[in-house]
């Protein structure tokens, strides 16, 4: 039952599942939208560059139909007559081609953002497959996406039939006035219908965005599986982890004990604490820890002071002041200067005469650094 529940894409998608789909190419995207902004074009154009469309395409047909009988026996000169044609066929379907692009590029961007995938342009084979192929299109999807094109080839087909209806009149009465007004009321009728039928599209777009807002985000929803996945890969697998922050510990462990020989002194609590200390006149400002550890840590460090002839001296106070506030292969704490100045002091008495040494009274431990247990 468990693993059921785990396995339920009840999860929003992480911001690295979201930015893998869009490498992927995989954004939110409505068709919808860009007919509507594409509609709401046509209809700026139309108003505004509507009369040099006209002359143009007036160019290009006066071009393409006054060959005389002479060029027409001629190749040379139909083949002028048929490059100037080209010529103008190009000037207009440029602009156009490019205000298409622009147009369908914003509508794209406005929603998902500008993406650029390689992984989109890729082939994908498994859309050649019609029995896959039957299937996306019967399916909720699909059927939704039919049933969008249907309502929007209505909405569009019952705009422009009503514009047409009340505009039959001035569309009639075109035939009988001059070319220039005829032309500059048939470019304001047209672009009165775009702006309808643009109108009409952006009621079907601003329910079809949503809907491609939540389809996606459906889409990419997460199981508790995919979470966990997903960590592991980005933080690494938590055992693998574990075991090699265990074996970090380890060789840190390792390291510290193979320092203990060089030690000048082991103070101990006597058997909780163990630390081992070091001082070279000249190249150390202050004495510094070359190990520190409780319990059986503590005992191996006695251990391996005791086989390599390195003092140890029973001083819990400063075991346990120096446990607890010094830091491994780092000087000791100021504070603490005055207190293992007497442990030094100590030692070098042992070593030069045992009979006459006398351990501290007091190991001057100040009271921020005191440690009762």
């Amino acid at each position: 039952m468990a693993e059921d529940s785990a396995q339920d894409k009840d999860l929003p998608a992480s911001q690295k599942r979201k930015q893998q789909a869009r490498e992927k190419g995989q954004v939110a995207r409505s068709r919808d939208l860009t007919s509507s902004l594409l509609l709401l074009g046509m209809a700026a154009v139309v108003s505004t560059a509507g009369g040099w469309f006209f002359d143009m395409g007036r160019d290009l047909l006066h071009t393409g139909l006054t060959v005389s009988a002479a060029a027409s026996q001629d190749p040379t000169a139909m083949l002028q007559a048929a490059g100037k044609v080209l010529i103008i066929g190009v000037m207009v379907l440029v602009p156009v081609l490019a205000f298409t692009f622009v147009v369908s590029a914003a509508g794209g961007v406005a929603m998902g953002g500008w993406v650029f995938s390689t992984e989109a342009l890729a082939p994908d084979f498994s859309r050649l497959d019609p029995i896959a192929g039957l299937g996306r299109m019967f399916s909720v999807t699909g059927l939704g996406e039919l049933g969008k094109a249907l309502l929007k080839a209505i909405v569009i087909a019952v705009i422009g039939g009503i514009v047409l209806w009340h505009q039959r009149g001035a569309l009639l009465g075109l035939l009988q006035v001059e070319p220039e007004f005829a032309q500059m009321r048939l470019g304001q009728i047209t672009a009165h219908a775009f702006l309808w039928m643009a109108a009409g599209t952006l009621l079907v777009a601003a329910v079809d965005v949503p809907w491609q807002l939540f389809q996606m985000n459906k889409k990419l929803k997460m199981s508790r599986q995919d979470m966990q996945d997903e960590m592991r890969e980005s933080e690494g697998n938590p055992q693998i982890k574990q075991k090699m922050r265990a074996l970090q510990r380890e060789r840190a462990r390792q390291r510290m004990m193979a320092a203990v020989p060089k030690a000048d002194v082991v103070v101990t609590n006597p058997t909780h604490y163990a630390v081992a200390l070091a001082y070279k006149e000249g190249k150390n400002r202050a004495p510094v820890v070359l190990a520190l550890g409780a319990d059986l840590v503590a005992a191996r460090i006695r251990e391996i002071a005791a086989e390599h002839g390195v003092p140890v001296i029973e001083a819990p106070p400063l075991a346990r002041a120096l446990f607890h506030h010094a830091e491994l292969e780092q000087e000791i704490p100021v504070a603490l200067y005055n207190a293992v100045a007497l442990l030094l002091a100590y030692v070098f008495q042992l070593r030069a005469a045992p009979q006459m040494a006398q351990a501290p009274d007091d190991w001057a431990i100040p009271a921020d650094f005191a440690v009762n247990e």
